[in-house]
């Protein structure tokens, strides 16, 4: 696996990120914490400099399965361990929740958990499935996150757009009890179907949004743009990558039932973002992509805020 990603599991068929352990179906938090690799704690040593002095006020994460640390946080920094977080999530989704996908980014750093909803939703006559990611650090870096990202089924593309009257993402720092916070996580667990209900109508605004091919042509230069000085190398990359989604949005079958409008343009965006080769493919390609899952990607929603100013 390339380097971020130390350990995942998958349910069924290759991701598009190609990424993980295959398993034939969904798993419980017991069976999920054990595929993901995730079946360790994190302990809290003294930190001493090298003639022995202990250094007040702040700690090293470390874990037990290895002994690697994690990283150095504050003394007020509170440890959420990963069968912690399974519980957390559990509790938060009820009875019977299955898990889709776990694992550890960055040689342990990070890790996160996937569920889908129960509910299933059809939006613009296509089926979007609501799936929980919840995302945490073990190094200082980032907070707890329990984040709402939506699929569309037909071809695995995220839809997690950045809407202005319904959130899709609670976080807490590491301060205090994770089952404390119980309360919160669960009023934006609510808001998850007003999220959906948002997304329906922005999806229906946007199918709305008539484009004339020589406006997508006009968007698409805009969203990838091309500088003035940009040399040889660059202008050929600029061209490739508008040449991608150009196609995509004109030529991809499940894109091409729909009319010419705005929702079909964030399709396209949506889908070069998720499964276009990049230019130059990296170690690390894979795993920011996945990231990005997780955490929103900025090129999708700056597709989404074009279109809406179209």
């Amino acid at each position: 696996m390339p380097a971020a990603v130390e350990t995942m599991f998958y349910v069924r068929e290759t991701p598009w990120h190609g990424l993980g352990i295959r398993v034939e179906e969904s798993l419980n938090s017991e069976g999920a914490l054990v595929a993901a690799g995730l079946h360790w704690q994190v302990n809290q040593k003294p930190i001493f400099t090298s003639d022995g002095r202990a250094i007040p006020n702040y700690k090293a994460n470390v874990r037990d399965s290895d002994s690697k640390v994690l990283g150095v946080v504050t003394d007020r920094y509170k440890v959420v361990q990963n069968d912690e977080a399974f519980a957390f999530t559990d509790a938060l989704l009820g009875e019977g929740v299955r898990y889709e996908t776990a694992g550890a980014l960055q040689d342990g750093r990070r890790v996160w958990m996937l569920a889908k909803l129960p509910e299933r939703y059809i939006i613009g006559g296509e089926a979007i499935e609501p799936f929980l990611v919840f995302s945490n650090s073990h190094d200082g870096s980032a907070a707890i996150k329990v984040s709402m990202t939506p699929i569309r089924v037909v071809c695995q593309n995220t839809l997690n757009l950045a809407l202005s009257n319904a959130r899709r993402t609670w976080s807490a720092k590491h301060t205090g009890s994770i089952q404390t916070r119980m309360h919160e996580a669960r009023e934006t667990l609510g808001l998850a179907h007003l999220y959906m209900n948002n997304l329906g109508k922005e999806i229906d605004r946007l199918g709305r949004i008539k484009l004339t091919d020589s406006k997508v042509m006009e968007l698409i230069n805009e969203l990838v743009p091309l500088a003035d000085d940009a040399s040889t190398i660059q202008r050929k990359n600029v061209e490739q990558q508008r040449d991608d989604i150009k196609i995509r949005y004109f030529e991809a079958p499940d894109l091409k039932v729909l009319t010419k409008n705005g929702f079909r343009f964030v399709n396209a965006v949506s889908d070069f973002a998720t499964h276009a080769k990049p230019l130059r493919e990296t170690a690390a390609y894979k795993d920011n992509l996945f990231m990005k899952v997780l955490d929103g990607h900025p090129i999708i929603d700056k597709a989404y805020a074009m279109v809406k100013a179209a």
